[in-house]
């Protein structure tokens, strides 16, 4: 198979330029090709004068040796495809195994299971992506939250109300296999080969629904409504667990639990500290969403052509003097900044976007780095205390009701309350309070903002805009707390696996499935 890298293309370049392009740089005629798969697409804005597609493709023909040797053109090679393979299973346990938590690295790892011949009993406290996007939806317009179904609990995860972003910044050959899944089961093929690969939330519900319908087929249990309260241990393994059902409290036996309980399940991590699961502190970030308008912000990326392009994004971060670093994450193209509470009495908030990200607002993460040095106590939750803390304040501060403090960009640089919107309207529901986000973040957090801000709208023109909105808070960029395994994937404890983002082994849909996958092989091996 032959590879061809940096093919050129006009931003309204079609599949027969491509072919012409590739066929020229092989110095063959274009008829000669045969099927031609994009591997790779990208833009290169650099010069906002000639922004253009840049594509990597691989194609198979006859003599693809001698052709890559006379070519006249750079960046070609000859390559060859390896697909993922499951390894050999060698679990003989009767005892199917556990899986409890139906985002992405549960999901990954029952499916992966089932489709080797290990089908799985998966435990989900909330509800199926239907019913759960509905209580979503009620909570939005009402602000009266279902702590056992919201953007935190419930199938498909945290990430099925969110960008649907597929980027990450590891290179394990299982992400092709989870990519693969995710186009069967209905994602855009595009995923395969974009630089900055999105599903959006609306097309990952209709995703999730399939793969819980493979699961089904091949065997698997699947329990909606069912949430782990406790572990049964016999002489330091495994031996089962208790579950809190919609009829109540059961027992069920386990030899295997996969745990992946996302970064959002408070109980569970107290359940397992009272167990005596080993676990650490770790690293996470806290901060606030900030909007702009998605239009002044493509413009600023690509220049003229921006109409002719999808919206942009952006990823900024910066180093201050303090010894503090600000970033922006899960940057939501065209999209809206979400109540994204799993519990009363708090305001946590992320973002999302459609397929189409045809919003006309774009939002992102603008966060700071915390650790265990932040947090007063010493506790293997400190963590957990420390979000909680700012999401009742951000709670206070907006009034009640889930509705969340925001302030204009050049209010909160200037530390004055703001009394209302400028040009930029806030998308997050079931409504803003204008106010002084001081009163909701800690003081190293909001001074690293202010300072950063600035320095951002050096690299980005226009991120700093005084009506720009900041929203808080944003907590939950990934887990408190780190649940410990060995490189077995498997916890001190024997018979548990932690796994995902909840976790701490991941971060995002593809590594929080790639992760699942790597645990499904733990436990076939047995």
């Amino acid at each position: 198979m032959i590879r061809i890298g940096g093919l050129a293309l006009p931003v309204d370049g079609d599949l027969d330029q491509l072919r012409k392009r590739a066929a020229r740089t092989l110095g063959v005629r274009p008829g000669a090709l045969g099927e031609l798969d994009i591997v790779r697409q990208s833009i290169d804005a650099r010069r906002k004068d000639d922004v253009h597609y840049v594509y990597t493709v691989e194609l198979s023909m006859a003599n693809e040796a001698s052709l890559v040797r006379s070519a006249p053109g750079r960046n070609i090679s000859l390559t060859e495809r390896r697909p993922y393979a499951f390894p050999s299973v060698g679990r003989k346990s009767a005892l199917p195994p556990v899986v409890v938590g139906m985002g992405p690295a549960g999901l990954f790892a029952a499916l992966f299971l089932a489709r080797n011949g290990i089908p799985s009993v998966i435990l989900e406290r909330g509800r199926d992506v239907d019913r759960r996007t509905l209580d979503v939806g009620a909570f939005w317009d009402t602000g009266i939250l279902d702590e056992e179904s919201n953007v935190q609990f419930g199938e498909g995860g945290a990430g099925t109300f969110s960008d649907g972003k597929l980027t990450t910044g590891t290179h394990d050959p299982r992400i092709s296999a989870v990519l693969d899944v995710l186009v069967e089961a209905g994602a855009p093929a595009d995923v395969k080969y974009s630089h900055k690969p999105h599903i959006g939330t609306d097309i990952l519900r209709q995703v999730v629904k399939n793969i819980r319908r493979e699961l089904i087929s091949l065997g698997c249990d699947v329990r909606f409504g069912h949430r782990l309260t406790g572990l049964t241990v016999s002489g330091g393994v495994l031996a089962g667990i208790r579950v809190e059902g919609p009829t109540g409290p059961y027992r069920l036996p386990a030899d295997a639990l996969v745990l992946a309980p996302g970064h959002s399940a408070r109980d569970t991590f107290t359940m397992l500290k009272e167990a005596g699961v080993p676990m650490e502190k770790k690293n996470f970030a806290i901060g606030v969403r900030v909007e702009h308008d998605q239009q002044a912000v493509s413009r600023q990326q690509y220049g003229p052509a921006f109409s002719k392009l999808p919206p942009s994004d952006y990823k900024l971060a910066c180093h201050l003097p303090s010894g503090r670093s600000a970033f922006t994450f899960c940057v939501c193209p065209g999209g809206q900044v979400v109540a994204a509470a799993s519990r009363q009495g708090g305001v946590v908030t992320n973002g999302m976007s459609l397929r189409a990200r045809d919003g006309a607002n774009i939002n992102g993460g603008l966060l700071v780095g915390v650790g265990p040095e932040d947090f007063p106590e010493a506790d293997v939750l400190a963590g957990v205390w420390f979000q909680e803390r700012w999401e009742k304040a951000a709670f206070q501060l907006g009034g009640g009701g889930f509705r969340a403090p925001a302030q204009r960009v050049e209010d909160f640089l200037h530390k004055r309350p703001s009394q209302g919107p400028g040009a930029i309207l806030p998308t997050y529901q079931p409504g803003v309070t204008w106010t002084d986000l001081e009163g909701c973040l800690p003081n190293f957090v909001s001074d690293t903002l202010r300072d950063a801000l600035p320095l951002m709208d050096r690299k980005l023109r226009g991120f700093s805009v005084p009506d720009g909105v900041l929203t808080g808070v944003e907590t939950r960029s990934s887990s408190p707390v780190r649940i410990l395994r060995d490189e077995g994937c498997q916890s001190p404890l024997h018979g548990l696996y932690p796994c995902g983002e909840g976790a701490g082994y991941a971060g995002g849909i593809v590594s929080a499935a790639v992760d699942g996958i790597r645990v499904a092989e733990a436990v076939a091996r047995g």
